[in-house]
């Protein structure tokens, strides 16, 4: 095989790799110079000159000329009678470079040769990938559907590369023809032999998250962050989000008007139900707000076993508990409390009792506002509890809780 046609095959094979010239041509020195220690038992004194533009390559080899009969290495010296065959001036001592035709490495040397290339250009392609895909981790990627197998869909990029989509990291109602885009996480990249496998989930929360700062802008901006996201894939998730900027309403600006921003995600995730809250450090109030649209009357905690009693009255619990216990389980996860719901025995509105809105001329309606929240919007409601427990479970001051207790009291004194 003639040095031109081979580096053009290598040429050709670069090209469709995408390899730079200069990662090629170290390459090929170092495939050339394992064939030369194979040969000739040493590359030390072999010069190689490549150019791929051209499709040329030389390899030359520097003997030192020796007396005749004093050969030791054939490889490093040159008796003078062979040496004056190329060059008739040539003089014990001198150093001869002759060129090193690749017919001379044998036919099968020259095969073997192309062949430990071609691996050696497949290893770096494969270590180029899981790089390029590592950094990729936790970032939401497009790919369109190649084929579907049992267990995973197969996705080829824009660049030639197979991503998997295993079957358990699909969404339940996830239906995929060949040829569609699909969106979801890289999630992990691990070598299979000297072959990247990159793993792709849409059922990652992290998927959800990534969603959220891609489409909500105030997210992306870091004005709004999310604290946590829990989900059942495709059938309920819960995002806690918080700001530092009090003329920001975190939730509402997730939502969007009339849902127009969350729209897109929820589409996306298989017409999932997202419940977005505010988050707080407030336990109580956070647990109270994880269980909406429940309307819970208190909450005690134990801290120690991480538990919580959630009392309702008897027509919110199966609000509490969702389809399935699907919101409870959500809200456990959230909270990172195992939530029971308790049936209050006391009736939230008892006959003689007084909406808390009647008391507006006497109440800023802010605070009848932040009571509402967790389900307090009548007098005796409010009453049924401390004033420690109202704090802990509002974000009221505790005289700003006084100041209403009393109010409600003299109402109802006899």
């Amino acid at each position: 095989m003639e040095n031109i046609a081979l580096i053009d095959s290598f040429s050709e094979f670069k090209d469709y790799k995408h390899i730079d010239r200069v990662t090629l041509m170290a390459i090929l020195e170092d495939v050339f110079r394992n064939a030369l220690k194979k040969k000739f038992g040493s590359d030390d004194n072999f010069d190689i000159i490549i150019n791929p533009d051209k499709g040329d390559m030389e390899i030359w080899r520097k003997r030192i000329v020796v007396a005749d009969g004093e050969v030791e290495d054939s490889n490093s010296e040159i008796s003078l009678a062979e040496a004056q065959k190329i060059e008739p001036d040539f003089e014990v001592g001198e150093e001869v470079s002759e060129e090193v035709k690749l017919i001379q490495l044998g036919r099968r040397a020259i095969l073997a040769l192309r062949q430990n290339l071609i691996t050696k250009i497949h290893e770096h392609d494969s270590t180029n990938l899981y790089k390029q895909f590592k950094d990729l981790i936790n970032e939401v990627y497009s790919a369109e559907v190649h084929h579907i197998r049992p267990k995973a869909v197969i996705l080829i990029d824009e660049e030639g590369n197979e991503i998997v989509l295993p079957k358990e990291k699909q969404i339940a109602s996830d239906y995929f023809k060949k040829g569609e885009s699909v969106r979801g996480l890289i999630e992990s990249v691990e070598l299979k032999g000297n072959k990247p496998q990159i793993i792709m989930s849409r059922t990652s929360e992290n998927f959800l998250q990534k969603l959220f700062e891609q489409e909500i802008p105030e997210i992306a901006d870091g004005l709004i962050s999310i604290k946590k996201v829990v989900r059942i894939p495709g059938e309920k998730a819960k995002v806690a989000v918080d700001t530092y900027d009090e003329r920001i309403d975190p939730v509402g600006a997730c939502v969007g008007m009339k849902g127009s921003r969350i729209h897109g995600i929820v589409r996306e995730l298989g017409n999932e139900n997202i419940d977005v809250i505010n988050y707080t450090s407030n336990m109580q109030l956070l647990i109270t707000r994880a269980l909406s649209p429940a309307k819970v009357n208190s909450v005690k905690i134990n801290e120690d076993k991480k538990t919580a009693n959630v009392y309702l009255d008897v027509e919110e619990v199966s609000k509490a508990i969702g389809r399935g216990g699907q919101n409870i389980k959500l809200a456990s996860l959230l909270t990172g409390y195992e939530i029971d719901v308790m049936r209050d025995n006391i009736q939230t509105v008892e006959e003689d009792d007084v909406e808390l809105s009647e008391f507006s001329d006497e109440i800023d309606g802010w605070v009848i506002e932040e009571f509402a929240k967790i389900g307090l919007d009548t007098a005796k409601s409010i009453l049924r509890h401390t004033v420690e427990e109202l704090v802990r479970r509002t974000d009221l001051e505790e005289e700003t809780v006084e100041d209403v207790m009393r109010i409600l009291k003299e109402e109802f004194e006899d």
